[in-house]
């Protein structure tokens, strides 16, 4: 089936998408994110979970949660289109919440099919979720797993979970009589402990999670399966992420440099300083343009999802290390330091760009889909 012009992206996604983009400016604009979230500079501080809850409960009564929860378990099923549109608000205002986390369970659930009934309806209720599915030396495989299912109950410990301290549920992949299945284990349940990681992202926060004799609910036992058709949406909507904050990056280098002067000129009329600029507005419409490529993909040609999404993940990544890097560039000496509120997007996308595997990782997976063993 070929793809539909503008990539499906109709008048529910961009109102979707401009709602968000207003929601985001009134509940926490950049000067209000900072003070959330970098009110202590001290490098020795204990790592924080910084977020507005409030804020949080108006998202989960919007219905953002179940976008992509399908309609006949009860969710609003929303093409992923316009799910990483949402993303894409929810990247350049880099807002904490649990948002991304839960989607990214939520197509690992959806794969899962009527056996994820029970999780999704959940979700639906409005619970958050993230996964718990990476071993301790950061694989991105999906069949890396250290934690073991075993007489009714998971120990272990997954590394690397994303936004541990503010969601509700655990989605977790371990070894079982089955191979590599998934379990759903409330986040507060007996015999889970979660360690934060010291990470530089101000926004998110990470974790190791440990399970010691946990209760847990079988989803399902082919977790590889489900895992792995859920992976071009969790690579897409990452790199959707950082198209957003790739473009806050460019907007604001653009406005100091057009408002510092330097020689009785501004900063943005010097090659030096503009040529760079352009060049992170080529590699954001680059990596914007295979996100909805690979959006789009997924909705309507998903025998080339996967290679679309690689395509998506990969351009996005190298976008954010290299807009990151201009951003600090072009505002000069104030640049680096605490108050100017660019290290707040730099460190999201350092984040990010390794986030579920870097551009180098991508690159390699597709060209061994396409070239196979000359790979």
């Amino acid at each position: 089936m070929a793809q539909p012009n503008n990539f499906g992206f109709g008048e529910e996604a961009a109102l979707l998408k401009e709602s968000a983009r207003k929601f985001f400016a009134e509940n926490l604009p950049t000067d209000a994110l900072h003070e959330l979230v970098a009110s202590d500079p001290n490098p020795e501080r204990m790592t924080q979970s910084l977020w507005k809850r409030d804020a949080w409960q108006q998202m989960v009564d919007l219905g953002w949660t179940m976008l992509a929860v399908p309609e006949s378990a009860g969710g609003i099923g929303m093409p992923v289109v316009a799910v990483a549109g949402l993303t894409e608000e929810l990247g350049r205002a880099a807002f904490p919440c649990p948002l991304l986390p839960t989607l990214n369970a939520t197509y690992v659930l959806a794969a899962c099919g009527a056996q994820a009934e029970a999780p999704l309806a959940e979700i639906v209720e409005g619970l958050s979720a993230t996964l718990a599915v990476t071993n301790a030396q950061g694989s991105w495989d999906t069949g890396s797993t250290d934690v073991r299912y075993t007489d009714g109950k998971l120990n272990g410990t997954a590394c690397y979970v994303q936004d541990a301290r503010k969601v509700d549920r655990l989605l977790v992949s371990a070894h079982s009589d089955a191979g590599i299945s998934l379990y759903w284990v409330a986040a507060d349940a007996p015999g889970v402990t979660i360690d934060p990681d010291a990470i530089v992202d101000l926004t998110r926060d990470q974790a190791h999670v440990s399970f010691v004799d946990v209760v847990a609910t079988p989803v399902f036992d082919d977790g590889v399966a489900a895992l792995d058709a859920a992976m071009p949406a969790i690579w897409t909507l990452a790199a959707a992420d950082m198209v957003g904050a790739g473009e806050w990056q460019l907007q604001t280098s653009v406005e100091y440099v057009s408002a510092r002067k330097q020689f009785d000129h501004a900063l943005g009329f010097f090659q030096a300083v503009k040529h760079p600029l352009v060049n992170v507005m080529i590699k954001i419409d680059e990596a914007k343009s295979l996100v909805y490529n690979a959006a789009c993909a997924l909705d309507n040609e998903p025998d080339r999802a996967r290679q679309y999404a690689h395509m998506a993940k990969a351009s996005a990544s190298d976008m954010a290390g290299f807009a990151s890097g201009r951003s600090v560039q072009s505002h000069g000496g104030i640049g680096f330091t605490w108050e100017c509120f660019v290290h707040l997007y730099f460190k999201r996308q350092k984040h990010s760009q390794v986030l579920w595997g870097d551009g180098a990782w991508h690159r390699a997976l597709l060209a061994e889909a396409l070239l196979g063993t000359a790979a």
